[in-house]
């Protein structure tokens, strides 16, 4: 039974009117990617609803991705198959205007799974992706209000005030897109991401890490999103699918990978989707919202929701 969940990132919406307009978004991608799933292929159909994702402003990667304290884009994705373990990823990326299309490209045309920086950039050259400048005037304002209200505070050195800063704004300090996928053969995971507003520069957070923020295998697949550091520790894309090689479905790993990240790090750290190799798909989070939809064979119209 084949099917598709894709999420737009784990935190809180502040704005009650962004809701519909976010929820549509990811509506949106989910069926961009059903149509390739319907043709036949789990990797297509996560590249295309992750582009989709990507080329919406609304969410923080590629197009609207927030900015490094030094007010730069640094960009991560990944993207694995399950059937063969293949995977590739690109971390701190930028010039871009779809990231996981590049870490596809890392997977497919070179022998190594990560790259990173100035590497990433001049690979995505090589493969043709044109220079791309993916700034919003939005998210300019926000880092240039932000980084006033951190540098007021006094505490830059320290980053002291940071995790005040990401409770007072969890709307535009941590987002991520991501979308799984089983086509009859094999399930595929592909994760996207800004990463987090005023993030030090040069930091990767969880989502090009293989098994911290994205994960397949033969059993299941998972894409994380929230306090990417949370994911690293837990290994928490992987341990999901670990829920499910011991005879959980998708949703009860779902439950339980969330359950892992509250016991360590407390709520409102985490979100996850899933898809597993029956075609079950769950989704779990300990935060406010975390937009998703998902499509299964037999449905007219995808379920999506925050």
């Amino acid at each position: 039974m084949v099917a598709i969940i894709v999420h737009g990132g784990a935190g809180t919406i502040r704005k009650e009117e962004r809701i519909p307009k976010v929820i549509e978004g990811v509506r949106e991608a989910v069926l961009a990617g059903w149509r390739e799933l319907k043709r036949g292929s789990a990797l297509d159909a996560v590249e295309e609803a992750v582009k989709a994702l990507e080329d919406n402003p609304l969410f923080n990667a590629g197009t609207g991705s927030v900015l490094t304290l030094d007010g730069k884009v640094e960009m991560d994705a990944a993207i694995m198959r399950g059937r063969t373990l293949e995977a590739g990823a690109v971390a701190g990326i930028w010039g871009v205007k779809n990231p996981i299309s590049v870490a596809r490209k890392v997977m497919e045309k070179t022998d190594h799974v990560l790259l990173n920086g100035e590497g990433a950039v001049k690979f995505a050259r090589l493969m043709g992706f044109e220079e791309y400048n993916p700034v919003t005037d939005e998210r300019l304002k926000q880092w240039e209000e932000l980084r006033k209200k951190l540098v007021e505070t006094g505490e830059t050195r320290h980053w002291k005030k940071l995790n005040e800063l990401i409770k007072e704004y969890p709307e535009v300090l941590r987002s991520t897109v991501g979308a799984v996928a089983f086509d009859g053969e094999e399930v595929v995971a592909g994760t996207s991401t800004g990463g987090v507003f005023l993030k030090m520069f040069g930091r990767v957070g969880d989502t090009p890490i293989i098994g911290g923020g994205t994960y397949a295998n033969e059993v299941a697949g998972a894409s994380c999103t929230g306090l990417g550091e949370v994911a690293i520790k837990l290994a928490l894309a992987k341990s999901a699918t670990d829920f499910v090689r011991l005879g959980m479905d998708a949703q009860a790993a779902s439950e339980a990978a969330i359950s892992l990240a509250t016991k360590y790090f407390g709520a409102d750290t985490m979100g996850i989707i899933m898809v597993d190799a029956k075609g079950n798909v769950g989704f779990a989070k300990n935060t406010k919202h975390m937009s998703h939809a998902f499509m299964r064979e037999g449905m007219d119209e995808p379920v999506a929701g925050v």
